[in-house]
């Protein structure tokens, strides 16, 4: 297994450069409180950290529909146990949307140089590096390629694991819309096929608790549970406000996780298996 020994070599060193000491166990981010989007559904409440970064075009069809009061009483109508629970439709059928045009896809997008983000090890023998941007999972070119490319950047691509957000389309790459998923386990056959737009911080048991429908059935429901609204946090009276913390990739703990995570894992490790802590307040 030397290729652990390699990059869990990079992580230190990724730490080291933002100059984190054993006083700054506990460095933790805000999240913005205009990519805190706030859905209440009949099961409880999520809390999804937007990502404008990895796809700002979807981002911002999400804030504008939320902002028009769009998603509201909207069904889960298509849930499938350990895959995804997605809503967005008003019809509730699965082929409605909204009257603004289609927004392309955004399947990869370009990284820049950030403290926020740790590579955790993986097999490969290709150059690729998997890590976290922030919250989100992905997969992407070293920090080392930036010094050869003309924008300082290099290419990334959001990975489909447990709690990530996508937008739907139909079989047009380019036909999302207003409906999205949130996923419930990890499936790599969306990597780079749909739009990742975030990540869920909390209610992951909300979303396991969500009525499912019949696999044979692709997952459509009956009688579903629903979206009852969703917020932006930003747009949201002081008082009622949450408020969400992660936990920076400088903090020395993240790399005690990603070694545990290593120790646990082994071969077997993928980006997945490594999430940074949340604090929510509110």
């Amino acid at each position: 297994m030397k290729f652990l020994t390699g990059l869990l070599a990079a992580v230190v060193l990724t730490a080291a450069a933002s100059s984190a000491t054993a006083q700054d166990a506990e460095v933790w981010r805000d999240v913005a409180p205009e990519n805190l989007w706030v859905i209440d559904t009949t099961k409880g409440r999520v809390l999804v950290e937007l990502t404008p970064e990895v796809a700002p075009q979807a981002v911002e069809r999400i804030r504008t529909l939320t902002r028009q009061g769009f998603y509201q009483d909207h069904a889960f109508h298509r849930v499938i146990r350990n895959f995804m629970a997605q809503t967005g439709d008003p019809t509730g059928t699965g082929a409605g949307g909204s009257e603004l045009p289609d927004v392309p896809g955004e399947f990869t997008f370009r990284r820049g140089a950030r403290p926020a983000f740790i590579q955790t090890p993986t097999g490969r023998e290709d150059r690729a590096v998997f890590g976290l941007f922030g919250a989100m999972p992905v997969r992407t070119q070293p920090d080392a390629q930036m010094f050869v490319t003309a924008d300082n950047r290099v290419d990334a691509m959001g990975h489909f694991c447990p709690g990530v957000a996508g937008m739907a389309r139909s079989a047009s790459p380019d036909s999302a819309n207003s409906q999205f998923f949130l996923m419930t386990a990890y499936r790599s056959n969306l990597n780079g096929q749909y739009t990742p737009f975030g990540r869920v911080l909390e209610g992951m048991d909300v979303l396991a608790a969500l009525k499912a429908g019949p696999e044979e059935n692709d997952g459509a429901v009956t009688d579903p549970d629903r979206m009852v609204t969703a917020r932006l946090a930003a747009d949201m009276p002081e008082g009622e406000r949450p408020r969400a913390m992660v936990l920076d990739a400088r903090a020395p703990r993240m790399l005690e996780i990603v070694q545990a995570a290593v120790a646990e894992r082994g071969d077997r490790l993928t980006v997945c298996d490594v999430a940074p802590p949340v604090r929510i307040e509110g």
